[in-house]
């Protein structure tokens, strides 16, 4: 049983040893315990940002990425980078406002609003990159095609020797097996770094809703 709940159920009785809590007591423990989340999920944000940014250099100089970086793909590569940029940066301040919202809530009602909202605003931002790595993904596919010589010439064989189905079948479940996987690693990923912090925030309203009553 956490502190909350210790205090919860001192002050529900009628007769204990301890100072009787008062609704602001209890509230003002909420309020800090969701503050807390909040924060923590504007600062993990910042750190998953920092871990794909490295990731990304650290891979620079992989055979298939610099292979990539040769091709002619700026018309793609520089609109995706730019609203990658622009949206995340959105998704950072509205983190970042909704801690300092929170930190400042002055009641049980708008608290558990601001809760509400922060929690959309969560699953806006794992479904923002789950569909922009689809994205990215299909649309690195499409140039690899264009401009990939050994993929053209692979291409060009299957159709030459009649088993262009065939190809495009077996690549194609090819790449849906890893995106389902990818996007499993993905979400096992955002279950263990957001799931916890979201799974508590949801008890700090629930019991705001009770305390509400």
């Amino acid at each position: 049983m956490d502190e909350l709940e210790l205090l919860k159920k001192d002050w529900k009785k009628e007769t204990n040893k301890f100072p009787k809590l008062s609704y602001d007591d209890i509230y003002k423990m909420i309020l800090k315990k969701s503050s807390s989340i909040v924060k923590w999920i504007f600062i993990l944000s910042l750190l998953e940002f920092i871990f794909w940014s490295v990731l990304s250099f650290a891979l620079k100089d992989n055979e298939s990425i610099k292979k990539f970086n040769n091709y002619d793909a700026d018309y793609a590569i520089i609109p995706l980078t730019i609203i990658s940029y622009l949206v995340l940066g959105y998704f950072f301040f509205v983190f970042y406002k909704n801690y300092k919202s929170i930190s400042v809530t002055d009641s049980a009602k708008s608290l558990m609003e601001k809760i509400l909202k922060t929690r959309r605003t969560v699953k806006h931002y794992v479904a923002f990159n789950l569909i922009f790595s689809i994205v990215a993904v299909v649309i690195a596919l499409f140039i690899e095609f264009e401009q990939d010589q050994d993929l053209i010439n692979l291409v060009n064989t299957a159709a030459a020797n009649g088993k262009s189905l065939q190809f495009y079948t077996t690549f194609t479940i090819t790449v849906i097996t890893v995106l389902v996987i990818t996007i499993l690693v993905l979400l096992l990923f955002y279950w263990l770094i957001y799931g916890l912090l979201l799974r508590r925030l949801n008890k700090n309203y629930s019991e705001l809703k009770k305390l509400d009553l």
